[in-house]
């Protein structure tokens, strides 16, 4: 049997794992700075939590988990022999893998109303998975890097997410460009354009535009169903945005007119804060999942075509689904598989951000081999990162394993060593050799 893994998925080696968690341990940082508190949830959901949450799309990408057990004993027999999957699932398949972390959040939070303190704010670090075409930035497999506040209207909390993302991005030296829009003034144009009961496609087809231009969207758009009149005009508004041009049109309908308050709003916030990266207004932002209904926000990376590195929005009442109304919150992702990418491809990583063994010990015989694993423990002992060779061999194949870890440090121990109790770190990067005893070995390694 060939050894494989599921497409869309990737193995991890040591080295690619201290980069991970040197990018979860930076955004973590920031997220307890802000006041964030963790939480986590199971990677299976109840589908019926899962379903008409992320559009008809998003539904498309939910991988679902079958019954256990004869998972056919129940299933619809007619639906089967129609080979009808939207008619026979119900009856196979009662969960799912999560597809973002927002939604468990929001059932998470119905669950526990009673013991968290409003407003409250979480942030989670998990893997998500998505039944996603596999290509170069996507992958079915993927880790999300949430903070959201529930149980609070105050756009404060905009601005302060805002302020996270440029925060977390300045410390990994990734430079980006936040962009911002409010689902809102895209409803007013909609009603501009007299297709608000084609508000959700439209906004579904406006966040391909990246991918598939004006031209593109326009097909999407009519595809659709939507009026060619009411696209050709909302087209012609966003092909090239001017909120200044649009913002007595806008004004002229209430949710516009929403839109431009609570966008001048954060805008007040933030006018006095030095940002590290750009943030901009982006009438072509739209974030084509169901639940937003306020600010929106998405993060490219400058100089990498790789896609969006995080996004988020406010959603006003996600919660109401789970029986609990009235309660909005806001929130924002970071993409750390992309973030990987983009720090792998300009080079960002610190050295340090893999952690590498720092001593090895090598022994010529038995008896130094023993007296070498209480030096070991002394090293660790005193917070070291040392490791002994597990075989007094040939001192050739030990040196060759040192090489080939990179380790910056190797004591050797023979009968000399041994009996006096002086031992000899070499350094491997410049040759240099210093003799010394244990207590001076673990001053000098804690130095280096």
């Amino acid at each position: 049997m060939k050894p494989s893994i599921p497409k869309g998925t990737r193995d991890f080696g040591p080295d690619q794992v201290d980069r991970r968690q040197y990018i979860f341990s930076v955004i973590r940082e920031a997220f307890v700075r802000y006041g964030y508190r963790p939480i986590e949830t199971p990677a299976m959901e109840s589908l019926s939590t899962l379903t008409g949450k992320y559009g008809e799309e998003g539904d498309q990408l939910l991988f679902k988990v079958l019954n256990n057990g004869d998972f056919l004993s129940k299933a619809d027999e007619q639906a089967l022999a129609d080979k009808d999957s939207n008619k026979i699932l119900p009856t196979i398949s009662k969960r799912g893998l999560r597809y973002d972390l927002t939604v468990p959040f929001a059932r998470f939070v119905v669950m526990n109303q009673n013991v968290l303190s409003f407003p409250f704010k979480r942030y989670q670090i998990q893997p998500v998975w998505r039944a996603d075409r596999p290509q170069k930035g996507r992958y079915q497999e993927f880790f999300q890097c949430d903070a959201d506040v529930i149980g609070s209207d105050s756009l404060m909390y905009e601005a302060e997410l805002i302020r996270l993302y440029d925060d977390a991005f300045h410390r990994l030296s990734i430079p980006v460009e936040i962009r911002v829009n409010n689902r809102k003034l895209l409803a007013g144009l909609a009603a501009v354009c007299g297709i608000s009961e084609h508000f959700q496609a439209m906004t579904m087809s406006i966040d391909k535009v990246d991918k598939i231009g004006w031209d593109g969207v326009r097909k999407d758009m009519v595809d659709r169903g939507i009026p060619v009149n009411g696209v050709d005009q909302a087209i012609q508004y966003l092909a090239n945005p001017d909120l200044e041009t649009l913002r007595p049109v806008l004004a002229g309908h209430d949710d516009g007119a929403r839109g431009l308050a609570e966008m001048d709003q954060v805008t007040s916030y933030l006018k006095d804060i030095n940002l590290s990266n750009p943030w901009i207004l982006d009438l072509t932002l739209a974030r084509g999942l169901n639940y937003y209904t306020g600010c929106i926000f998405e993060v490219k990376a400058i100089g990498v075509e790789i896609g969006s590195i995080g996004g988020g929005g406010r959603y006003a009442d996600l919660t109401g689904v789970f029986g609990l109304t009235g309660m909005s919150g806001v929130g924002i992702s970071f993409g750390a598989d992309r973030i990987y990418d983009v720090m792998e491809s300009l080079d960002l990583f610190p050295a340090n951000a893999v952690t590498s063994l720092n001593v090895l010990i090598c022994a010529f015989d038995a008896k130094d081999h023993a007296y070498g694993f209480g030096v070991l423990n002394a090293l660790r002992d005193a917070g070291i990162s040392a490791d002994l060779y597990p075989d007094p061999v040939k001192m050739q194949k030990q040196m060759k394993y040192a090489n080939a870890l990179g380790v910056p440090f190797v004591v050797v121990i023979g009968e000399s060593e041994r009996t006096s109790g002086r031992l000899t770190c070499k350094n491997m990067y410049t040759g240099d050799q210093q003799l010394t005893d244990i207590q001076g070995l673990i001053d000098q390694l804690l130095a280096s």
